[in-house]
């Protein structure tokens, strides 16, 4: 009797106990928010970038724990000098300036997109995790321009906050439906 045993194959296998296979998808995910900072439209004191849908992809596709190494990485290989942040910088000094509220908010909104989506993978739930991460980002990248940059809490409001609302609308429905689809093709369904 000839039985045939049928292997499912995942899409992000992240799942996996197998150490390797976590490590280069934290490491892929470090990369892909080091291509997105190169993806931007200048604007100052914080550009647009593709960052940020990195960052909430990481957490919707990696899990909690995975995603926040994977910004973690991404952070400090940027602040070693390697030339991952936007416009190719590097280094603490972006860490400390106008932008790193923001990038120190990273592993902080991957992990919380990975806990909320672990609790319910509906692409309700996907789109409310990535809106609370945009909100960390947001938030603390707000904070940060307060308090270093403008000391205005109108200007920081406006300059850190509203002015990037249209275009994480845009990166948190993408995100949200490409998640969604990738775990719709992942399962089979």
């Amino acid at each position: 009797m000839n039985q045939t045993k049928t292997v499912q194959t995942t899409f992000f296998p992240v799942v996996e106990q197998h150490i390797l296979t976590q490590a280069l998808w934290v490491t892929g995910f470090a990369l892909l928010t080091a291509v997105g900072a190169q993806i931007e439209v200048p604007h100052q004191p914080v550009p647009y970038t593709m960052q940020t849908f990195f960052v909430l992809l990481s957490g919707a596709l990696l899990g909690k724990r995975n995603a926040a190494f994977s910004q973690l990485l991404y952070l400090g290989l940027g602040a070693l000098g390697l030339p991952v942040f936007a416009q190719f910088g590097f280094g603490i000094t972006r860490l400390l300036g106008p932008t790193g509220g923001y990038l120190l908010s990273f592993p902080v909104a991957a992990f919380a997109v990975g806990y909320i989506i672990d609790k319910n993978k509906s692409i309700w739930w996907t789109a409310l995790a990535m809106f609370v991460g945009s909100l960390f980002i947001f938030s603390l990248g707000t904070l940060q321009l307060q308090f270093l940059y403008y000391q205005e809490w109108v200007q920081s409001l406006l300059n850190g906050f509203l002015i990037f609302s249209w275009w994480d609308i845009l990166k948190v429905s993408a995100a949200t439906i490409l998640a969604h689809q990738l775990r719709k093709i992942q399962s089979g369904s």
